[in-house]
């Protein structure tokens, strides 16, 4: 018998573990897979919390999820890459493939592309989805399925580190020390860089932060951000800022670390437009970046992760049956201190 149990997400602030039948079929370039473990992210939580991010509202009831591994269970006709039983994660952004952002190389920003969870996609927090072989990337042995679930926020490290032009021998400030934060701190040291100064205000999340690594912490709400890199960097300032916090105050101040000529990257999303102090940025030549999501991507830090190069293990603070998917996402809705990543596990 088919298990059709989705976490749904029926309206703003009502979660449902309810049947959900969704009907895919399985095309030539398609594979099935049975879902093993789901990364609760903080779009989902936002979802739940607001009914919407930005133009995304929820009209209708929808499946959460979007950051998933499994083992392929059925291929398509035409499928050469993937086999039945091979372990996998999955990007979950299917762009359209002739359409002139991906034509151009930057498919992530093709505007009709289709996202798990993401109004009015259903995600993936049920047994089994289709999804095109392209997207979805063979794990190797070493990779558990909770690593592997952390791929996708880990591509949005590995793409802002990637945007940053990071160099060996860099310091970078990384604000905010949720998910994001963190797996951008993975990223920039897997780049190479010499040494990462991590904002925040919880300090548990700091303490997780500072054994990723060649890592020193800054709790902004008792000391100075821009004072603790100029001590570690002579005055001179980091040579790269990733604001990952999507915290109004803190993106406004991202050029006062800085170093001349370095370069800023906004990864975390504000809520409401945010002050941007041109001068501070002109008199240091700053060169600014923006990252959405991740392209090119999702086979890196799967190799990565093969080659021990990263470890995600410590990002991953607690891990919830499916069965126990509502009260999960009520805990996560709490913004609870000293958890990052929350998983749940649907696979045996």
């Amino acid at each position: 018998m088919t298990d059709t149990r989705a976490l749904v997400l029926e309206e703003k602030g009502r979660l449902a573990l309810r049947d959900c039948p969704v009907a895919e079929t399985l095309g030539p370039d398609d594979v099935r897979v049975a879902i093993h473990t789901v990364g609760i992210c903080g779009s989902d939580v936002h979802y739940y919390t607001h009914g919407a991010i930005g133009p995304f509202v929820v009209r209708a009831p929808m499946i959460l999820g979007h950051e998933a591994s499994g083992t392929v269970t059925e291929v398509g006709a035409g499928v050469t890459t993937l086999a039945v039983g091979d372990r996998v994660c999955m990007e979950p952004g299917i762009p359209n493939p002739i359409g002139r952002a991906t034509r151009l190389g930057m498919y992530n920003l093709d505007p009709d592309v289709r996202f798990w969870a993401t109004p009015p996609v259903h995600g993936v927090l049920r047994a089994s989805v289709v999804h095109p072989a392209a997207f979805a990337f063979k794990l190797p042995d070493s990779v558990s399925f909770a690593a592997a679930a952390m791929v996708e926020p880990l591509a949005v490290g590995v793409h802002a580190v990637t945007k940053a032009r990071a160099r060996p021998g860099h310091v970078a400030v990384v604000m905010g020390a949720g998910p994001i934060g963190l797996v951008t701190v993975l990223a920039a040291l897997a780049a190479g860089c010499a040494h990462v100064v991590v904002s925040d205000v919880d300090d548990s999340k700091l303490a997780i932060a500072a054994g990723l690594g060649a890592v020193s912490t800054v709790n902004v709400r008792s000391g100075s951000l821009a004072d603790a890199v100029a001590a570690a960097t002579t005055g001179w300032g980091a040579d790269v800022v990733y604001e990952c916090s999507g915290d109004a105050r803190a993106a406004a101040s991202v050029f006062a670390p800085l170093c001349p000529g370095g370069v800023v990257v906004f990864v975390g999303m504000p809520l409401a437009p945010i002050a941007y102090d041109v001068p501070a940025a002109q008199i240091k030549e700053a060169r600014v970046e923006h990252v959405f999501r991740y392209a090119h991507v999702f086979d890196a830090c799967v190799a990565m992760l093969g080659a021990g190069a990263i470890d995600l293990a410590p990002l991953i603070t607690r891990t919830w049956d499916f069965k126990d998917s509502v009260e999960a996402f009520a805990l996560a809705a709490q913004g609870p201190a000293g958890q990052v990543k929350m998983q749940i596990v649907l696979g045996g």
